[in-house]
């Protein structure tokens, strides 16, 4: 007989032997049994937030930065309530994220009988979780731990979650009863190939397209299959463009690469004869794969690659559907193709020309970021951020107009580098901080930095206090306008300035960072921004700037993303 050990020590060894660093989270009464479990463990360490959202989008960041899964815990009812906000984004955009909630005693719940904080927390994550399960007994522990993991990494990445009784946490059992195997022996480690059929089919068009595209959504990133994709289109020597959820997975000064949603980018798509669709559904932000942004099928010819075949033919018909993994699948395409043709030496005549509309559009946007109006213009403040940090920093992008500011001149060479909390399927702000955090937890040797609207920085402003309290150095650069820019910018162009709900007071978010013990900059004169930024990373410590920026500066492309966002519903005049 072993010694007795309790549910959560069962847990925090899985957790460890799963290859866990981190758990985000919030404590409370139920959960002590597994906080206890980490106490002065050096192999894996408890990560406390202000707020449980907060956590959660720590734990979505560090999956995203790592491609690993993030791990959140949270105790029963307000405590699992919190974590919602930060649970989403990583369902709307395929994240493995593992939560686990405590649950009130067995006996008391599912169903319950009027206990404090009872929340029925199955069905509350059911709807924005790939699985979820109740664990009522310490014997099932292990195996339900061994399906979340499988889970969340199978098919399309996505969080799970479990929801565990406080009395199996505080439950003893037979230490040797506790069989812990490798993760290979419960959960496949590499991705389906595709059927060989269906790739020499994509290979031949490939082969014979004379102007042809390769289209990388976020699936290049989740698969790491950056480098296979890079061979392949340097092979073809194809035109490239990305998802805004994609960038990165090939570095924006490569040859052929076209930015997303620019004039260049939107010809190619349109004129290319073969498009190859990699790892994107072709959503919103993408103009759902329809003319006039893309050719019109089947006269453009459709190759989709997607890891569960949910998202082939969804906004636009196809040629060729491939289910499959992209490490494997572009890595199987590239073989295949080379029976069919030898690799191409020159672009595309056409590049130049898309080349030409790219340039002549963002030389718009470096001259207004050369400006020295006050309030600074946003563009200014997103150059001289990408021209000051090192290439494989690592950026987070917080808010909607800020968002949209940094494609035009914030640069992206490194995957894993770049990741804008409002450009994926959620839309979702105010996870930057915590985006921060995680990224430079998983990569303390990278410089971090968060480019933030100052609406979506005031969701979880404490979290700074977290940063500080665990010695990071990350850079926050908050775009003060004062109000909720992209909101603003509607009633502003639609509403003849109406304003309803979109005005701030003037916070000094640099004297909050001083008073959580941080740094803090405050700029109003665009000659200061670069000194604020050379001071910040020198002080070593979590640094906020305050920038006051011009709020009646709006993208170009508000206009654009209002008629997505709002198709169908007429406008006022």
């Amino acid at each position: 007989m072993g010694r007795k050990i309790t549910g959560g020590e069962v847990i925090k060894r899985f957790l460890v032997d799963e290859g866990v660093k981190y758990v985000f989270g919030v404590p409370g009464d139920q959960l002590y049994p597994l906080l206890d479990a980490f106490y002065n463990d050096d192999k894996i360490k408890f990560i406390t937030f202000h707020h449980e959202a907060a956590a959660a989008h720590a734990a979505d960041g560090y999956a995203r930065v790592t491609g690993k899964p993030g791990v959140v815990i949270a105790t029963v009812g307000p405590g699992a309530a919190n974590l919602v906000g930060g649970v989403y984004p990583a369902y709307a955009e395929g994240i493995p994220m593992i939560i686990i909630t405590a649950q009130n005693q067995s006996w008391r719940s599912y169903p319950d009988h009027g206990s404090m904080q009872a929340l029925d927390q199955i069905n509350l994550f059911k709807p924005i979780t790939k699985w979820n399960a109740y664990i009522a007994h310490w014997s099932r522990i292990v195996e339900l731990l061994e399906t979340a993991f499988r889970k969340a990494l199978t098919g399309r990445p996505g969080p799970v979650h479990l929801d565990v009784a406080v009395d199996v946490l505080y439950q003893t059992g037979d230490e040797d009863e506790v069989k812990l195997y490798s993760p290979e022996s419960y959960r496949a480690v590499n991705g389906p190939a595709g059927n060989p059929a269906d790739i020499d089919a994509a290979a031949k068009l490939l082969a014979k397209a004379k102007l042809p595209l390769i289209h990388l959504g976020g699936g290049v990133l989740r698969s790491d299959a950056t480098n296979e994709a890079l061979e392949l289109i340097d092979y073809l020597k194809a035109i490239v463009t990305t998802s805004v959820g994609g960038r990165g997975s090939v570095s924006e000064d490569y040859p052929s690469l076209l930015l997303p949603g620019l004039p260049g980018a939107l010809a190619a798509q349109s004129e290319a004869d073969v498009v190859l669709i990699a790892g994107s559904r072709l959503a919103d932000l993408d103009f759902w794969g329809k003319p006039p942004a893309w050719g019109e099928w089947p006269n453009q010819k459709t190759i989709h690659i997607d890891i569960t075949g949910d998202d082939i033919g969804l906004n636009r018909h196809v040629d060729v559907g491939i289910i499959g993994d992209l490490k494997v699948v572009l890595k199987q395409l590239l073989e295949a193709l080379k029976k069919y043709t030898p690799p191409r030496k020159d672009y595309p005549e056409a590049l130049a020309r898309y080349k030409q509309m790219e340039q002549e559009y963002l030389r718009q946007m470096e001259d207004l970021s050369y400006s020295d109006s006050v309030p600074i213009h946003p563009l200014r403040v997103i150059r001289e951020t990408r021209e000051f940090f090192p290439k494989d920093a690592i950026a987070i992008i917080d808010g909607g107009n800020t968002t949209v500011w940094t494609i035009y001149l914030h640069r992206v060479h490194v995957p894993r580098t770049i990741f804008s909390t409002a450009s994926g399927d959620s839309g979702h702000l105010g996870s930057g901080i915590s985006f921060a955090i995680a990224a430079k937890l998983a990569h303390p040797d990278k410089q971090v930095y968060c480019i933030s609207g100052d609406g979506a920085f005031g969701f979880h402003v404490m979290e700074i206090e977290t940063a500080v309290r665990l010695g990071l150095q990350v850079t926050c650069i908050v775009l003060n306008d004062k109000a909720w820019g992209m909101i603003k910018a509607g009633q502003t162009l639609y509403y003849g300035k109406r304003y309803v709900g979109v005005d701030f007071s003037d916070i000094r978010y640099d004297l909050i960072a001083e008073a959580l013990g941080g740094h803090g900059e405050y700029v109003t004169e665009p000659k200061d921004f670069k000194d604020a930024l050379a001071r910040s990373v020198e002080s070593g410590k979590t640094s906020v700037i305050n920038v006051i920026t011009d709020g009646n500066a709006i993208p170009p492309h508000f206009e654009i993303l209002a008629g997505i966002w709002l198709e169908g519903v007429e406008m006022p005049s």
